[in-house]
């Protein structure tokens, strides 16, 4: 008797020499458990879209910079509001005044610029069809960049469940075929671990006001295809073909 399971378990460490060559999964007989690794991604359109702004103003002093900004911030919300996206989309990410240097390689010193005052706005678009028109008016109210613009969908949580879903179960169809193929069955899952979701969008960065002022026509984006990607890690019981 024990030398027939010597047999099995010699059997086991070899298989699982085996399947060292592949990286997200591999049988491990000393711990009688399958380990396996397994991602899942769902496909989809995006139907929100999100970007940062700045407006900000430099002066000798610091009170006149911060009122310069106010008024800068003003317009610029007058100009979402225009371009239907209501106050609460458009909503205060930063706000800082601070002394300004500038090195001067004649003197060899620190030059004194003056303050800079600086509002970063966070703006939400819920309806594509409004992006464009958002790019546009921020610009056209002196804003200095529109930055990090990207897309998600307000479907993302049952978008992510169902990638999740997959994910186990393929997880769990390659542990059966390693346990078949290793002469037993799968037992119980021992341990699952989850992957924190990756979203593939493009990010427009750092588009200078600019340059979008001089565009002849009125900005227009599109978001094309999205992709969401969860990844699993398990391990399951291994049950020796002699086992109950």
């Amino acid at each position: 008797m024990n030398g027939c399971f010597g047999f099995r378990k010699a059997t086991i460490m070899t298989f699982a020499l085996l399947c060292c060559a592949l990286p997200a999964a591999s049988l491990r007989a000393a711990e009688t458990g399958i380990s396996v690794s397994a991602s899942s991604t769902v496909t989809y359109d995006p139907d929100t879209a999100e970007f940062s702004t700045t407006v900000e103003a430099t002066e000798k002093d610091a009170a006149r910079a911060a009122s310069k900004v106010a008024m800068l911030w003003s317009s610029l919300q007058q100009a979402l509001r225009a371009a239907g996206i209501p106050a609460a989309d458009a909503s205060s990410a930063s706000y800082t005044v601070s002394p300004e240097w500038e090195w001067n390689g004649a003197s060899g010193k620190n030059e004194f610029r003056g303050y800079k005052a600086r509002h970063v706005v966070r703006v939400v678009v819920r309806d594509l069809g409004k992006l464009g028109g958002a790019i546009d008016a921020v610009v056209g109210a002196g804003a200095g960049t529109v930055d990090g613009l990207r897309y998600s969908s307000s479907r993302f949580e049952n978008l992510r469940t169902q990638a999740l879903e997959n994910a186990v179960k393929s997880a769990r169809r390659d542990a059966e075929v390693m346990a078949k193929a290793a002469g037993g069955r799968l037992g119980q899952p021992l341990e699952l671990q989850y992957g924190q979701p990756q979203s593939d969008y493009p990010v427009m960065r750092a588009v200078m006001a600019e340059g979008l002022k001089a565009a002849p026509m009125p900005t227009d984006v599109e978001p094309g295809e999205q992709k969401l990607t969860v990844s699993v890690s398990s391990r399951w019981q291994f049950v020796s073909g002699s086992g109950k």
